[in-house]
């Protein structure tokens, strides 16, 4: 848990005013099983690999819509495990946590954060990692090319409730997106407790008054997917 944390604290790249991204999105809980329907029917504007051909470009024109049926119907893919990892996010974990970097350095954050991208397409990490190389690398277009993807991924999640209580829980596709949510509104995670049947409650260490003392995750399709897929585990 604490090397989690110790790796959230190096998003440094994703300078995302989160309390701007919640304000600006307006939660609608999704019906998963149309977003299940439509991203499985090749005639659905929705179907999946069109929606993940387009956000392999640098194409910057998908709408909200379109990211939520992206992030969430991507446990409804063959290929999906929330708990899979890219043998490439390991590989410059120590540069990572370098407060500076030379351009040499920024090529090889570049370089690893794409692998693992081709792994793990909503690994935010890397994407944070890599809108930093970028922009070292003064290669601001693409740096704002994939600070766009970001952005629109934590908004496809924040869309999905208030993150207050079990009825408005944030559904994720992954448990690492929990702390990442957590350390973009500037916060510490002091805990993380399973709440039955299938919410994580996240509680803060620096909570004031004006802030909640934790957030609820939705875990149920993301727990559902992968009992499914590996009983066995």
């Amino acid at each position: 848990m604490k090397r989690l944390l110790h790796i959230a604290m190096v998003l440094m790249a994703a300078t995302i005013s989160f309390s701007a991204l919640a304000e600006k999105v307006k939660p609608v809980k999704p019906d998963m099983e149309q977003i299940r329907r439509d991203v499985n029917d090749p005639k659905s504007k929705y179907y999946y690999p069109k929606l993940m051909k387009q956000f392999a470009t640098r194409d910057t024109t998908m709408t909200l819509d379109q990211f939520r049926h992206l992030y969430l119907g991507y446990v409804f893919q063959e290929d999906y495990n929330p708990y899979r990892r890219s043998r490439y996010s390991q590989k410059a974990e120590e540069l990572y946590m370098r407060n500076k970097h030379t351009a040499a350095e920024a090529d090889t954050i570049i370089h690893y954060a794409e692998l693992s991208l081709k792994d793990d397409p909503f690994d935010l990490r890397q994407m944070s990692f890599l809108i930093y190389a970028y922009q070292e690398k003064k290669k601001y277009n693409l740096a704002k090319i994939w600070q766009y993807k970001l952005n629109h991924l934590l908004e496809a999640i924040v869309s999905t409730g208030t993150g207050l209580d079990e009825e408005n829980a944030w559904i994720v596709i992954n448990p690492m997106h929990e702390y990442n949510l957590i350390n973009f509104q500037n916060h510490v995670v002091d805990a993380q407790e399973d709440r039955p049947p299938y919410y994580d409650y996240i509680t803060i260490k620096d909570a004031d008054k004006k802030d909640p003392k934790g957030f609820y995750f939705d875990v149920r399709y993301l727990l559902e997917e992968y009992n499914r897929k590996f009983p066995e585990q």
